[in-house]
């Protein structure tokens, strides 16, 4: 076979399976919409990720970057392997290869058909790689289903030879060991390649490929020439690439992403607890809604206002309805009204006893609109006298604010704490320092 036809026929077989290839695509373009049980970001598990291999092609000692060939001829030879890869993603996958095949030449182009003593060679080969497989863009946004991979693929391994070579004398000899049989040459080699794969089926692929392989040694054509070069092969193959694993789950070789996101966000079960959801949604910001409501404006929301529709400014308890205060009958009950406030020991909270001089206070200076008052606070003598100023002053201020939310003018009340000075009794006993604890009231 010469290179022209060689080149001829890899062609047009090229042509033809990718015509095939570009059919099933087209078809795929078509399908229905179909889902799996895989999720996005499921893992590995949901998918099915080993695959096993066959392929044969051509071998020659030549390789598409260029480089130098011993031999003035290459002559084509069969090449033959098998494969088992590991998906581990999308676009990414380990390979162990097994391949077998001759490396062969010529120098028929040259005087007398010899150079450097020889006038053809036939290597036989074996090797074992394991590389590296990365699918070249694997996101499809056109098709729901992947139907063409491309790929490239680089990697390490062993190579074993023996070379079958004619001198120029036409003496025919190879490799042999001491006892006369075939030595094997032992040799690193770096396999760097490119291909594409065709979807038959979900399980099965049309595999294209072309792989250049680099050896550690000079001798893969019998002969080693005084100055560093290495010997290189490459293999372009055809094969068939089956994927192992139940039918129920997608291959991952083939599994678009965009495909599987598409059909999770429409997922029939996750669109009807989204709607769901809103109508949950939609109820708890009703129900707050309710609660803020106010509609007579008092600062009690309706689901709680007792006294609905008061009239605007009225003063209201926490369940809305009016407070009601004493109007003033006499000047007795006016005397009454301006009366001390008592407070308990270190404390600034109003007693319960005290609402009703307060009460008095505030109906008298409502009806009194004119009348200011200075509440003076006080305390007894336990305790720093700073802190007991604190004390008197925080006493005078719980009055004023009752007086305030009952509805009188915070401007006609002026607050003063005087602490511990001014006592009114005793503060050497219980009885005195309880009438000290006070506040009083001077009206203006």
């Amino acid at each position: 076979m010469n290179y022209s036809t060689l080149k001829k026929t890899v062609a047009l077989s090229f042509a033809s399976l990718m015509a095939v290839g570009v059919a099933n695509a087209q078809t795929d373009s078509t399908m229905s919409a179909s889902t799996t049980t895989a999720k996005v970001f499921g893992g590995r598990g949901q998918y099915n990720t080993w695959s096993f291999g066959l392929n044969a092609g051509v071998v020659s000692p030549l390789v598409a970057i260029g480089g130098v060939h011993d031999y003035t001829d290459w002559k084509a030879r069969l090449g033959y392997g098998a494969s088992l890869r590991w998906q581990l993603a999308h676009s990414f996958g380990l390979q162990l290869e097994a391949h077998g095949g001759k490396v062969a030449g010529t120098n028929e182009s040259a005087n007398n058909g010899t150079r450097d003593g020889f006038r053809s060679y036939d290597t036989r080969f074996w090797s074992g790689t394991l590389s590296g497989t990365v699918n070249v863009a694997t996101i499809d946004f056109i098709r729901r289903k992947n139907a063409v991979n491309f790929f490239v693929t680089a990697g390490g391994g062993m190579v074993w030879y023996n070379p079958t070579y004619v001198t120029a004398n036409n003496v025919a000899g190879r490799y042999t060991n001491s006892d006369g049989s075939n030595h094997y040459v032992k040799s690193l080699v770096i396999p760097v390649g490119a291909g594409v794969k065709f979807r038959l089926a979900d399980a099965l692929a049309l595999n294209l490929g072309y792989t250049m392989n680099f050896t550690d040694d000079d001798n893969l054509d019998a002969l080693k020439r005084g100055y560093p070069s290495k010997d290189k092969y490459s293999y372009g193959y055809g094969g068939l690439e089956y994927t192992f694993g139940p039918s129920s789950k997608p291959n991952l070789d083939w599994v678009n992403p965009v495909a599987m996101m598409y059909d999770e966000l429409y997922d029939a079960a996750l669109r009807q607890e989204v709607e769901a959801l809103k109508g949950r949604v939609t109820n708890v910001e009703n129900a707050v809604n309710d609660l803020k409501k106010d509609s007579d404006g008092d600062g009690v929301s309706d689901q709680f206002d007792k006294c609905p529709n008061t009239p605007a400014g009225t003063v209201v308890d926490g369940a809305g309805c009016p407070i009601k205060f004493p109007e003033p009958a006499a000047d007795s009950v006016k005397a009454e009204a301006y009366s001390n406030i008592q407070f308990d020991f270190d404390s600034s909270v109003l007693r319960t006893s005290s609402y009703s001089v307060l009460d008095a206070v505030s109906a008298d200076m409502r009806s009194n609109t004119a009348k200011t008052v200075e509440l003076d606070g006080y305390a007894s003598s336990e305790g720093t006298a700073a802190h007991n100023l604190r004390l008197s002053k925080d006493r005078a201020n719980s009055v004023k604010t009752y007086l305030v939310n009952s509805g009188v003018e915070a401007r006609r009340i002026k607050v003063k704490g005087l602490g511990e000075t001014n006592p009114i009794a005793d503060n050497s006993t219980e009885e005195g320092r309880v009438m000290n604890r006070r506040v009083e009231f001077k009206q203006k």
